[in-house]
């Protein structure tokens, strides 16, 4: 295959830069957070302008670490807002590139195979990635970094630390070049899947750089990482063999759905029973409407304060796939009273549904009675209805009477979009 040319786009303080765009203020002269300060001042900002991060202030701050003497624009999240933009940012991008070619990697930041674009418009990689940033920044004001490489992983390290230090936020790297320029980089938590406690396993035995990794003894690598250590090696090379066709071509032989929160407040053991059944509830009528369904599901609670690192975790299996709230909310409550420390405040949950399955066809049981069946099949039409009025009317059109109780979150997440104000 010959070499491939890649470019990844990330668009700067995303949600903070739209907040600016909105307001038409300059993202890069105006200090603003985005957080919803009617929660607590412990509340996490979902971005900051790029002025604030160049005052040392983390970009994931909590509102009450920012300094006294900043003065800021607090902006409260606006995620439908958000997605709003990103898909006029992906309209952009199509102006230029093939949806086959391109992958979202997340709301911010989009990976495109321009290969066989470069000869059609008779420009380089660096003219036709100047070319769409600068129409993003023309049309929307938002601000964008840009990253070339000869394959995905040069591609998004080229964006997160080349571009960086590039007075035209275009950083650009082959294999060569990463080595010259990159290999000697500290600290390894810059490059892209190091994470902080990788990198203190690989200090601690003297390896401090991506060179420091292809000169240590491989068989030593994999004794520390496992099947990880093959993913270290090939990226301290500069190496990555996965193209975007591959990721379009992937298929899971597994797939899960969940529901997940973190709550507003600690929450105690009986709060919390009433928060893993609306959550069991919310995923019962997702499987529903997606015809999925499984006999595994999983209930994950992070306990709050000092014993924050603590969790409960444990798995339900049951002998028939269903998909009805009539028998998945008796059995999670069970779970939850099993496997939960009554005295822990509660701060976090999920629910996940493992191993889903698509309903198209129901294999009956020797155990299963008339009536069983009789209730299973009441139960599927009232959900049915249920998603019908939600469908018509809003998600609050219809509910239970355990979500009018003062401890309840689902009417409130029914106005969120990724647990933020929509």
């Amino acid at each position: 295959m010959s070499e491939r040319v890649y470019l990844c786009i990330d668009l700067k303080s995303f949600y903070a830069s739209v907040e600016c765009a909105e307001r038409r203020l300059d993202a890069m002269t105006t200090n603003l957070i985005v957080a919803d300060l009617t929660r607590s001042d412990k509340t996490i900002c979902l971005a900051i302008t790029p002025p604030m991060k160049a005052m040392g202030i983390s970009s994931r701050c909590r509102v009450f670490e920012i300094p006294k003497n900043v003065e800021y624009i607090a902006a409260t999240p606006r995620m439908q807002l958000y997605i709003d933009y990103a898909a006029k940012i992906y309209k952009i991008y199509l102006r230029y590139i093939s949806k086959d070619d391109i992958h979202v990697y997340s709301i911010d930041e989009a990976f495109m195979d321009i290969t066989d674009y470069l000869p059609l418009y008779n420009m380089s990689a660096k003219e036709l990635g100047k070319k769409i940033t600068k129409d993003i920044y023309e049309e929307l004001h938002i601000r964008a970094t840009c990253g070339i490489g000869t394959n995905l992983y040069l591609t998004k390290i080229a964006l997160d630390i080349t571009a960086k230090h590039s007075p035209d936020f275009i950083g650009e790297l082959d294999e060569e070049s990463y080595k010259k320029t990159l290999w000697n980089h500290t600290p390894l938590t810059d490059f892209w899947r190091v994470g902080k406690k990788t990198m203190m396993r690989l200090n601690s035995y003297g390896i401090f750089t991506m060179k420091d990794i292809t000169e240590a003894d491989e068989d030593f690598l994999y004794k520390l990482f496992g099947i990880d250590a093959e993913l270290l090696i090939d990226h301290a090379w500069g190496r990555e063999s996965v193209t975007i066709e591959d990721i379009k071509k992937y298929k899971s032989d597994t797939n899960s759905i969940s529901q997940g929160q973190v709550l507003p407040r600690d929450y105690s053991f009986e709060e919390g029973k009433l928060i893993v059944k609306e959550m069991m509830d919310i995923l019962c009528l997702d499987m529903v409407s997606k015809h999925l369904v499984s006999k595994s599901f999983t209930l994950h609670i992070g306990y709050a304060g000092y014993i924050e690192e603590e969790a409960a975790h444990g798995t339900i299996s049951l002998l028939d796939e269903t998909n009805a709230d009539v028998v998945l909310i008796p059995a999670i409550s069970k779970l939850y009273e099993d496997i939960l420390i009554k005295e822990y405040p509660i701060r976090r949950m999920y629910v996940t549904a493992n191993c889903v399955r698509v309903e198209d066809y129901q294999q009956l049981s020797i155990f299963d009675t008339t009536e069983k069946e009789e209730l299973k099949e009441k139960n599927r039409k009232i959900q049915n209805a249920v998603l019908e009025v939600k469908s018509r009317y809003g998600k609050n059109a219809i509910l239970k009477g355990m979500n009018l109780e003062e401890a309840g979150t689902t009417m409130e997440r029914n106005n969120q979009i990724g647990g933020h104000r929509a």
